[in-house]
This record gives C-alpha cells, structure tokens and sequence, in this order.
C-alpha cells in the first residue's frame, strides 16, 4: 500500500531532523533520568549514568550523539560532566522540575564533521587560487595565533581569521561565507562553550598551532592535495579531542 502520509516541511523537518539525533536523545535521557530509570533510586543525587558506550548502545545511536545529549544535559542543569570520573546526576536535583529546553540545529560534533569535509576542499582550491596578499593574511593570522597562545579570545579571533583567509583564498565569496556561517554559529551555541571547557586547553591550541603551520606551507607550496589532507588532520584532530572518553 502507498503510504499517503505528508512529508514534513520547513520547520516541521527541521524539529524532526533533530528530534533524531541528539535533541531527541536528550530527551530520552532525561526522562530516564527523572523516571531514576538510569541506575540510581528516583530521588537520589549524584548518582553516575552509564557510560558514553552503554547508552550508545543502549539506545542504538552513535557515541558522538551520546556525547552532544549529555552537554546538553549539562547546559540545562541536569547532569554534571567530570572529565576522568563520568556523568552525574546534579546536585539535588528534581529532573521533573526543570523547564526543559533545547537549541534546535546541529550540535558542535556535527558541525566540526562537516567543517572537516567542507574546508579540506577549500584548502585544496585555496593552494590552486591563492594570491601573494592571500599569504600575506594567512602569515598574518599565525602569527596573532602564536602571539596569543595563552589569550584564549583572542587566540580564537586569529584562528577564526586564519580559517576565513583560507575560504577568501578561492576567490568564491560563497565559500567564505560557507565557513563564516558554521564558524560563528557553532560559536553562539551554548553546547559548543560547554565542550570548550571540558577539552580547550592551552595544549590543544598549541596543537592546532602546527596544524595551521602546515596547512599554510601547502597552501604556499601551491600544493592542493597536501592542504587538503593537512586540513583534514587538523579538524579531525580537534574532533577527536572534543569526543574523547569522559572516563
């Protein structure tokens, strides 16, 4: 039989998109939560969840979704995230209580997936298109990068710079309006701040430091298939540490 249901559209899709996967999972967990379905006493306070693994695979979702429910969990109020230990319930805290509320779109791990296949393309384009003055703003931006190593605002400001010269590299305005999109939108989301303070550390951005030197010397060298696989470690890198295991 032909299902003659109605397809969503707009902003019924968009809530449905996210409804499957972390939003929805959030959703799930906290009911769990406030059912004291998730081993603990209904009532009881700082009682630990399961691990990333286990509701990954008891729910039948993926870690990185596990991972982008729990903060934002954590945003809300309901659990507490200990880097090295897990994932508590809060501090007193009456889960049925709380006027529960989340940011619709992708989540931070989400965005970084497709910054990573968007801009290694873009750094490709860039190494094929730059221009001297394109340099000029790439050298500009490392060199801010590694003068604010230990200023993490202003740290962020040059790399989002750096990242930006790469798209305006290609000549495509809609490229660099591309990376500006998913770099100040996943800036304003809530979830990202929250994973900035478990995994941004000063070793991280020292790391991306020599990330960034690489992608400009391929950029440079006007080699397209060394940017794009330098670009590529570079966010995959930065994927991994913000998905690393809590405990």
């Amino acid at each position: 039989m032909t299902d003659l249901s109605p397809t969503p559209t707009g902003r019924a899709a968009d809530a449905d998109a996210a409804d499957r996967s972390y939003v929805g999972l959030a959703k799930q967990i906290y009911d769990l939560i406030a059912a004291g379905d998730v081993g603990r006493a209904p009532g009881a306070p700082r009682a630990r969840l399961p691990s990333e693994r286990t509701l990954a695979e008891r729910f039948g979702v993926s870690r990185t979704q596990v991972r982008e429910a729990i903060i934002a969990l954590e945003v809300q109020g309901v659990v507490e995230v200990r880097v090295g230990s897990g994932i508590y319930v809060a501090d007193a805290q009456d889960a049925r209580a709380i006027a529960f509320e989340l940011p619709r779109g992708p989540g931070p791990i989400e965005t970084l997936r497709a910054r990573e296949v968007i801009e290694s393309g873009i750094a490709a384009l860039a190494a094929t298109e730059r221009k001297d003055s394109d340099l000029d703003r790439l050298f500009a931006a490392l060199r801010a990068m590694r003068e604010n190593m230990d200023d993490k605002a202003a740290n962020e400001a040059a790399d989002r710079e750096f990242h930006l010269a790469i798209a305006g590299a290609t000549g495509n305005d809609m490229l660099r309006h591309v990376v500006s999109a998913m770099w100040d939108n996943s800036r304003a989301d809530p979830l990202w701040r929250k994973i900035e303070e478990h995994f941004h550390t000063p070793a991280l951005r020292a790391a991306s430091q020599e990330d960034h030197q690489r992608i400009f010397s391929a950029i440079m060298a006007r080699d397209a298939a060394a940017a794009r696989a330098a670009m590529q470690a570079h966010l995959a890198r930065v994927i991994g540490e913000f998905t690393q295991a809590w405990r």
